[in-house]
């Protein structure tokens, strides 16, 4: 069976693991900070490479960033990584086959192939964290547009410049749907600029009245960006990962969005392929990619 070594690369960590061809992690998972400068990560890919290269068929990287549609370089990055990486000469680490893929879109693939979205050709899925990332399947292949940037969850949900958007333009989905949006809508409530994310989901738990409107109003944020992805894509289903989305309660946002769509009716579902669907994605689309 072939064999992949994939790494997940993140503005805070770097995994790296050897992952079959069905998604099966069969190493152990290395773990290391994300270095602050671009030679420092570079030295990290060449070191975990060496050691791992003869073992394996092809390289495989899930990455934070745009990725072109050569699948071997980084059309721009996220700002919480070092200045140069987007330069990183990815088809020189190693003599094997080098295949680089954004990291929502790896992530969606293994939804697509082993997770919640299994047999499904038209799919979306949203990684609600800190921020929101987005990989989209049409037909069975990820939509990637004309240079590889497609995807990007940064559409307007308001108009009147109410909160200013991590990417620079302001009211983007993703400043209302991540983690970071939920903290904005409980500071809009309270007052408090100190309430966390977590302070709200306690408050949840306990039936808090201020707690739970606003973690309504934050899922019918989230409710009304899938409302509109739903009916530009018409997908099978749209999948929720990242460590937001286990708070989601799905059967209500899908009924919901049902009730709203002019599309045909859509199924809500949370992630199944694990913390690692990054690395399983971006390692069965390698192999697939060696395959052919």
């Amino acid at each position: 069976m072939k064999k992949a070594l994939a790494l997940d690369v993140g503005g805070t960590k770097i995994y790296s693991a050897i992952i079959d061809e069905t998604g099966k992690i069969i190493s152990e998972i290395e773990k290391n900070h994300t270095p602050q400068t671009y030679e420092e990560i570079k030295y990290l890919f060449e070191r975990i490479i060496k050691a791992y290269e003869n073992e394996v068929d092809v390289i495989a990287f899930s990455t934070c960033g745009a990725v072109n549609n050569q699948n071997n370089g980084i059309l721009g990055s996220t700002g919480n990584i070092a200045k140069g990486y987007p330069k990183m000469p990815f088809a020189k680490l190693s003599s094997k086959l080098v295949f680089v893929e954004n990291d929502a879109n790896c992530a969606a693939w293994a939804e697509y192939k082993i997770g919640a979205s299994k047999g499904c050709k038209n799919s979306v899925m949203l990684t609600l964290g800190t921020g929101v990332g987005g990989g989209i399947i049409v037909d069975g292949r990820i939509l990637k547009g004309k240079n590889g940037a497609a995807g990007e969850m940064h559409f307007k949900m308001y108009c009147d410049k109410r909160r200013k958007c991590t990417c620079g333009s302001w009211d983007c989905f993703e400043i209302y749907a991540s983690g970071k949006g939920l903290k904005l809508t409980a500071e809009e409530y309270t007052h408090n600029p100190d309430i966390t994310t977590y302070d709200v989901i306690d408050g949840v738990k306990k039936n808090d009245k201020q707690m739970l409107e606003i973690f309504n109003r934050w899922q019918d944020d989230i409710t009304i960006g899938i409302i509109g992805l739903a009916n530009i894509f018409d997908p099978d289903c749209v999948v929720l990962s990242g460590s937001m989305a286990q708070f989601v309660q799905t059967d209500l946002v899908e009924q919901k969005v049902n009730k709203e769509i002019v599309t045909t009716p859509t199924k809500v579902l949370k992630a199944t392929a694990g913390n690692y669907s990054g690395m399983i994605g971006a390692a069965i689309l390698a192999l697939e990619k060696a395959g052919k």
